[in-house]
């Protein structure tokens, strides 16, 4: 009897082990921004390289302190259905550290990349 029940409680203690360690943890994934260590200049020349090579036109790029905004849109790609419309990523100096706001992912995934190298 006695070694049925320590059986027992192994078991639980195991089960409630496995669905601690399975619970998802909080701070994955969830960042809307990412952090760089480089400089604002550099960060505005790999965002503008990436966006024209994704096929979008730059605008215009806007200074506002220590903030740069990217005007940005996209082109036709060779179909004649027009321009969309003009969209904008911000990015801000935060310490040393650079900060891209409303970006869309395809692109923030291809600055993560340049700005790795």
């Amino acid at each position: 009897m006695r070694v049925v029940r320590s059986l027992l409680w192994s078991g639980m203690a195991c089960v409630t082990l496995l669905a601690i360690s399975v619970v998802p943890a909080h701070a994955q994934g969830k960042a809307k921004h990412k952090h760089y260590v480089v400089s604002g200049e550099r960060a505005v020349s790999v965002t503008r390289s990436v966006l024209i090579h994704q096929g979008y036109t730059v605008v215009r790029v806007q200074r506002v302190g220590a903030t740069h905004v990217v005007y940005y849109r996209r082109g036709n790609m060779g179909r004649g259905k027009g321009k969309g419309p003009v969209q904008r990523l911000v990015i801000r100096t935060v310490r040393d550290r650079v900060v891209f706001e409303e970006t869309e992912p395809s692109v923030l995934v291809d600055i993560d990349v340049k700005l790795k190298l």
